[in-house]
């Protein structure tokens, strides 16, 4: 279920691909909509009609920012970026999550928001009934997609005993995090973008004088306020059969606020003895997930919500999945199959007016 956040410190060919037109969403589709830039607006263009637009990278990926109103708002985004990437690089032995992956089991004090991502994933983990668990971390460190590294059956089996989320200990009022078992690991990467996301539009909430913005981290879309002439944001999901490029199958359309994240197959897979295997793995097995699904998009009005969906959809499967985005308020899920059709739960085109 693993979609990682701070892999290892190298460009990947995915990462390459940079922010255009069109970004990664979960490592499996693109969001259509924000334009990597310089960070400032060109000609003297008015902040509060035309966008500014500004990158940086950050949890292995690029992540972009248009912002109405408030040019200043882009240093400001590009810092807490940082910050978070700081604290949940799993690959940073001075982070909040690998320090507390090498106490042996023993209490670890962290930051606050470090303690605050990890309650809220817990509270998703037991929701999803074995789909999502973020000690998965004892089995997806053994894979290495970047690589092409398939860790044997019986690693595999010996790493499974070591993930259950229910060993995971979150005292947010003193800020200190435990894991029952010393062999456990955290692996955020279902949830600490959509974390990050929200935050950093409570950032522009609170903090600055932006009146709308788009957010994509690596292609988690978070939106912010309404746009100036009060057209809908739009938003493409981008082909899967065409992995790194900017060809969509269609488009989402959302008024105001609210989050679009993708998980799917193809952006990081390798193939190995002729068997192809994907970064998504199930919890319950170790392995890449059996599902009849390409790519799931999930809209919601929270970005952490929307980001934990996306996967669980995932190893639950279209059918399953559907039921599970419909259990949920104002939440919507698109599924691209692996036979070539599609599938939506019943929000679906209330909520984007989606045109294919």
């Amino acid at each position: 279920m693993a979609k990682s956040i701070g892999m290892k410190p190298t460009l990947s060919r995915r990462q390459a691909l940079g922010c255009c037109l069109s970004l990664a969403v979960g490592c499996a589709a693109a969001l259509a909509g924000c334009t990597a830039g310089t960070g400032s607006s060109a000609g003297g263009a008015r902040s509060d009609i035309d966008p500014v637009n500004g990158s940086t990278f950050a949890f292995d990926t690029y992540c972009s920012f248009t912002v109405y109103g408030d040019p200043n708002a882009l240093a400001l985004l590009s810092e807490e970026c940082a910050r978070y990437d700081a604290l949940l690089n799993a690959y940073d032995e001075a982070s909040d999550i690998a320090r507390i992956n090498a106490a042996a089991g023993a209490p670890v004090e962290v930051d606050p928001d470090t303690a605050d991502v990890i309650a809220q994933a817990l509270a998703y983990c037991e929701q999803a009934d074995g789909l999502f668990d973020i000690s998965i971390g004892a089995v997806s460190y053994l894979w290495d997609f970047d690589e092409g590294i398939r860790p044997s059956d019986d690693e595999i089996a010996a790493a499974l005993p070591h993930v259950n989320w229910r060993g995971v200990h979150v005292d947010t009022e003193r800020a200190t995090v435990q894991l029952d078992d010393p062999e456990a690991k955290l692996d955020l990467g279902g949830i600490a973008k959509g974390y990050v996301a929200d935050r950093l539009v409570e950032l522009l909430r609170t903090q600055t004088d932006a009146t709308a913005a788009m957010i994509s981290l690596g292609g988690n879309i978070a939106l912010f306020g309404t746009k100036p002439d009060g057209s809908p944001w739009a938003i493409g999901v981008r082909d899967p059969n065409d992995p790194g490029g900017n060809t969509i199958v269609g488009t989402a359309r959302l008024d105001g606020e609210g989050s679009v994240v993708t998980s799917g197959l193809y952006e990081r897979t390798f193939e190995l003895d002729g068997v192809t295997y994907w970064h998504i793995l199930d919890p319950r097995t170790g392995m890449p997930v059996a599902t009849d699904t390409v790519s799931d998009t999930v809209v919601c009005p929270s970005s952490t919500t929307a980001d934990a969906l996306s996967t669980t959809l995932f190893v639950a499967g279209s059918a399953r999945g559907r039921e599970i985005a419909d259990a949920h308020d104002d939440t919507a899920a698109y599924f691209l199959l692996q036979d070539g059709g599609t599938a939506e739960s019943s929000r679906w085109q209330e909520l984007t007016d989606f045109e294919a």
